[in-house]
């Protein structure tokens, strides 16, 4: 065949091979256009072309196979519906030499084909497989009941081998990946081997078939009905080598099991798990809820541990790079570790951290989990009035779960994390019950190393969890939880302190957030101390990291709404107050003179101390001097 050019039509998921017949009905008017356009300029005949990938929505030119069938179009009927059908016949193979926009026409596209290659057969070699592909398939029909004695009819008077291979595969039973293998091969001997295999394939699942379904006659009752068809899926799998989903699952667990770290006990009990979940049938509730719990035994890090960093300097280090002040914590932490390295069975401290919001709390618990090397897991149970969420619920109940315990450390992996439990103080009581009970086993060092949470239903050690616990008033601590904590107070920041931090700590991160230099815009230590105290009052740094905040994002408006590239500017008073407008707060300064009639008051909040000015004002009377206000009665 000479070269010449003809319509595309890509069919998705489909191939068409020479000698069959494709029918399709036609709804899309881009395929109708392409229709008339083959009948109307090229005697009817189009390219049919299957793109390998077929599941891309938008399938690229360039990605289109250099292969394709030559269809002619030898029916077209327009149904009642609007909807035209439309019957291909493939012609041959062709070889595509270049894709291209079909003239003035969009969205259509055409090839430019020409013969491929053609392989010579020798005579005798072309007979000897003709025979061998009809013998083949004559038996394949007698052997197989439900395949088609059609095709007979059809390759009696072929003498083609490459023509013959065509037909047969069109007949055949296959996948869309084989038959796109076979239409992209030119070689007409590698074909007939593709049949014979395809043959022979369909042969020999087909004595599988007979097989189990001799089986099948003899060890089951006919009239059970169900268990017959649960019973030939099994021996369909076992045949073909295949498990079910559930037989999976449990080769998987197993699989876990050998690699699992945890002691006899639990080995003992999650082999016992599996073999109840075995037995369960698939349709029962009860298979959910043992996959459930299998999932949370196999997945808990018993016996996992992460290596401690025992270098001290490097723990103070850490620990005074990200937090300043916090003394006494800090030597807690070092002493720690100090001891541990001379006893390996050193139980972990319990710490209870109290202070007023925003002194670094947590913060100082995940800065500890980095200086110790260890994994850091959060839960918070502030509001908590359940002591299920603690210690879990029994598997009894529909919808049970873990408490939050198990479930971190399942999260984490490890069984030595850094355990931060927030907002301690404000758990609640009510007629659920109280959860504050419920920590007192998770927080004695004498019987944490046998936790026991009701959905696990087995020990647990503790004993290695560095538990840091957070609260705002000790007040509102339990008594007997507080018994088992090592209380250290966070104390407010003063003044100076909060300088110290906002220089090397607030103002860097708020540069750094904003995509600025650290030279960009600077703060003098007159101007951050009349932020701390005219802008703010507060026991830690957060109110002071957000204005700090503001009046960068203030500077950056101004540099993005002048077109400018970069900042070198430096914070005045004017530009605070323009920025954060009239101070919020007045320093009462404590009066140095003598002036009669004026004393200095203290007053104590968790905000930090503050001086009161008492003025006492005289006038002529008879009665008593008066007092009012409890700090009147303090004075009395």
């Amino acid at each position: 065949m000479n070269k010449k050019s003809l319509p595309v039509i890509l069919l998705r998921g489909i191939v068409v091979l020479p000698y069959a017949e494709l029918k399709i009905d036609l709804i899309d008017e881009l395929d109708t256009k392409i229709i008339n356009i083959a009948n109307d300029m090229h005697d009817g005949y189009v390219l049919l072309v299957s793109p390998e990938n077929f599941l891309e929505e938008k399938i690229e030119i360039s990605k289109l196979p250099n292969l394709g069938i030559i269809g002619k179009i030898t029916k077209k009927t327009t149904l009642p519906n609007g909807c035209v059908r439309v019957t291909i016949e493939g012609k041959k193979r062709a070889q595509i030499n270049r894709y291209s926009p079909y003239e003035n026409i969009d969205e259509v596209f055409k090839a430019e084909v020409s013969s491929p290659v053609r392989y010579a057969i020798d005579a005798s070699d072309e007979e000897a497989l003709l025979r061998k592909l009809k013998v083949e398939l004559e038996r394949y029909i007698n052997t197989v009941p439900y395949a088609s004695n059609s095709v007979l009819s059809v390759i009696n008077d072929i003498e083609s081998v490459s023509k013959l291979a065509d037909v047969i595969a069109n007949y055949m039973p296959t996948t869309f990946e084989r038959k796109y293998k076979f239409l992209t091969c030119i070689n007409p001997h590698t074909r007939v081997m593709m049949d014979l295999e395809d043959i022979q394939k369909e042969l020999d699942v087909y004595e599988i078939e007979k097989r189990l379904d001799s089986k099948l006659k003899k060890e089951l009752d006919n009239s059970q009905k169900e268990f017959i068809l649960r019973e030939k899926i099994r021996l369909i799998k076992e045949e073909l080598g295949d498990i079910s989903s559930k037989d999976e699952d449990v080769e998987e667990i197993k699989e876990k099991l050998k690699k699992l770290k945890a002691p006899k006990n639990i080995h003992k009990k999650i082999e016992r798990e599996i073999r109840k979940y075995e037995a369960t049938p698939s349709a029962s509730p009860e298979v959910g809820i043992i996959r459930n719990y299998l999932d949370v035994l196999i997945n808990l890090p018993w016996q996992v541990y992460t290596k401690d960093n025992t270098d001290l300097k490097n723990v103070k280090n850490v620990l005074d790079a990200s937090h300043y002040g916090l003394f006494d914590i800090k030597d807690r932490i070092i002493e720690y570790l100090a001891v541990k390295k001379r006893s390996v069975s050193g139980k972990a401290p319990i710490i209870c951290l109290v202070g007023p919001p925003g002194v670094g709390k947590t913060s100082l618990a995940k800065s500890i989990a980095e200086a110790m090397n260890r994994k850091f897991v959060k839960i918070s149970v502030g509001g908590v009035n359940d002591p299920a969420e603690i210690i879990g619920h029994r598997r009894t109940y529909m919808g049970a779960n873990p408490g939050r315990i198990i479930n971190a450390l399942k999260k984490c992996g490890s069984s030595n994390p850094v355990f931060l439990i927030d907002e301690v103080d404000k758990m609640t009581k009510d007629i659920k019950g109280d959860p504050a009970s419920s920590l007192l086993e998770v927080l004695d060092p004498e019987q944490n190393n046998t936790f026991y949470d009701n959905y696990v239903e087995e020990p647990y050690d503790l004993s290695k969890v560095m538990f840091i616990l957070t609260a705002n008033y000790i007040e509102q601590i339990p008594e007997e939880l507080k018994d088992r904590l090592e209380i250290i107070k966070l104390s407010s920041y003063t003044e100076y302190e909060k300088l110290f931090i906002a220089k090397n700590h607030l103002i860097k991160l708020a540069l750094s957030e904003y995509g600025l230099e650290n030279t960009s815009i600077k703060f003098s230590d007159d101007i951050i101390l009349q932020i701390i105290e005219r802008y703010t009052k507060e026991a830690g740094v957060r109110e002071l990291e957000r204005v700090i905040n503001k009046v960068v994002r203030k500077y950056v408006k101004t540099m993005l709404e002048s077109n400018k590239d970069t900042l070198n500017v430096k914070v005045t008073e004017k530009k605070l107050e323009e920025f954060l407008g009239k101070p919020k707060y007045e320093n009462n300064d404590f009066l140095s003179n003598n002036t009669p009639g004026v004393v200095n008051g203290l007053a104590y909040t968790m905000y930090g101390g503050d001086i009161l000015p008492l003025e006492v004002v005289t006038y002529e009377s008879k009665d008593n001097v008066k007092i009012t206000g409890n700090l009147g009665d303090v004075m009395k």
